[in-house]
């Protein structure tokens, strides 16, 4: 579990990076390395939203077990 934790938290890094490169210098470093509408594109952006939701699962299992 440890492994999966880890990962998600880099993916979520990787993916709040990116947004913060285009939200400030619009640049999209996922789409200039993959390929703008890429298989590969479409898999990284779907990891990070499937990180994005499990880290939320996490949160709420924790905060609800500590009150």
């Amino acid at each position: 579990m440890k492994h999966i934790n880890l990962l998600a938290m880099l993916l979520l890094l990787v993916g709040g990076l990116n947004w913060g490169l285009v939200g400030i210098f619009n640049y999209n470093l996922v789409t200039s390395l993959l390929g703008d509408a890429s298989m590969m594109t479409k898999v990284v952006y779907s990891l990070v939203g499937i990180c994005a939701l499990y880290e939320g699962f996490q949160f709420i299992q924790k905060r609800g077990a500590s009150a």
